[in-house]
């Protein structure tokens, strides 16, 4: 007896959910010998587009991107995208083991708030109509109620690059995240409408001449590369396992208002499943507070346990940290270490 399509998806979408997780320490290793040789990616720099390290986790994300493509095709998506989950889990168990980065109780407990209220959503989520050509998912793009979410979010998008970045970048995480996340939104849209012309092309039914198709093609494109961007620099700026269950809840989120509004998906749906829906966003913004709350505790303690105070003969006033762990270490290294030269 044969492999169902569903087993297949869901091995699929499991091995997509290792792979992702695995590339986020890889690149984050990656970052960290860049910026040991040149500018970091949190303050602008490129340096580690030479490092083969990053590249390595390049390389894996994009074959977990694959992998998770092709589950769609074998099994539902109410399957495969809670196993999305899955990356935050293994980001997390490897940031603790290989970077140092400990994720303390309260952060655990928002890591689980988070993955709970995302199942609840896609678990509640309505069944997706696939359109059957470029066209249609065009028509569906031009409709008014989608041009103005996607005016709405270019509109943040640019507020958040030109404004926000350079004030609260470093130091607030939702800065960078936002810009991949609502970016992710629009990137999504573009590559089901990609992935419809190339299977539809497949079957003979040729998608390359239209001029929707190139057009989708070049939006994809673009979002990809500012997802990158500001993935990078988030993961060069904060912690592993903080990046990786926000990024997953804001682009989550954002992906299924995206679809609802794009698809009409909460169209002749029922109130529970739609009063579910909105308890599922409620559990997510809770465990994104702990997460931020986990942070600033983590912070918090470091700056209190391991803060020595030493004056020099020209009235330099020095603090120096020192505590046990190369992720804290790293701190020491770019935040922690302040040189205060007094007038006296």
């Amino acid at each position: 007896m044969g492999v169902s399509n569903n087993v297949v998806g869901l091995a699929l979408a499991m091995v997509s959910g290792a792979f992702i997780g695995a590339s986020f320490i890889l690149k984050k290793k990656g970052l960290r010998r860049a910026g040991k040789s040149g500018t970091r990616a949190g303050v602008g720099g490129y340096t580690y587009l030479l490092e083969p390290l990053w590249w390595a986790g390049m390389i894996t994300m994009l074959l977990g991107e694959v992998a998770n493509f092709v589950a769609y095709v074998f099994a539902p998506a109410v399957l495969v995208t809670p196993l999305g989950a899955l990356s935050i889990i293994v980001s997390s168990v490897l940031a603790h083991f290989m970077l140092k980065e400990r994720l303390q109780r309260l952060g655990v407990l928002g890591c689980l708030s988070c993955i709970v209220g995302s199942v609840v959503i896609v678990i509640h989520a309505p069944e997706e109509h696939s359109p059957t050509s470029v066209q249609e998912i065009w028509d569906l793009a031009t409709q008014p109620a989608f041009l103005t979410y996607a005016g709405s979010t270019l509109v943040l998008v640019i507020a958040l690059v030109l404004h926000f970045e350079p004030r609260y970048g470093q130091t607030n995480i939702l800065i960078y995240l936002g810009i991949c996340s609502l970016m992710g939104s629009l990137t999504v849209v573009s590559i089901k409408a990609i992935g419809i012309a190339i299977k539809l092309t497949l079957e003979g039914i040729s998608q390359i001449d239209y001029p929707q198709t190139w057009l989708f093609v070049t939006v994809a494109v673009v979002c990809v590369v500012s997802q990158l961007n500001y993935l990078n620099k988030a993961l060069d700026t904060f912690n592993t396992a903080i990046v990786s269950p926000i990024y997953y809840v804001m682009f989550t989120t954002l992906t299924i208002v995206a679809s609802a509004i794009m698809f009409k998906d909460w169209s002749g749906q029922s109130i529970s499943s739609i009063v579910s829906e909105f308890c599922g966003l409620l559990t997510i913004l809770s465990g994104t507070v702990l997460l931020h709350t986990a942070r600033e505790q983590e912070i918090a303690s470091a700056s209190a346990s391991g803060v020595a105070w030493q004056v020099d003969t020209a009235s330099a006033i020095s603090w120096c940290i020192s505590i046990g762990t190369d992720d804290l270490l790293k701190n020491v290294e770019e935040d922690y270490f302040v040189a205060l030269q007094s007038s006296a």
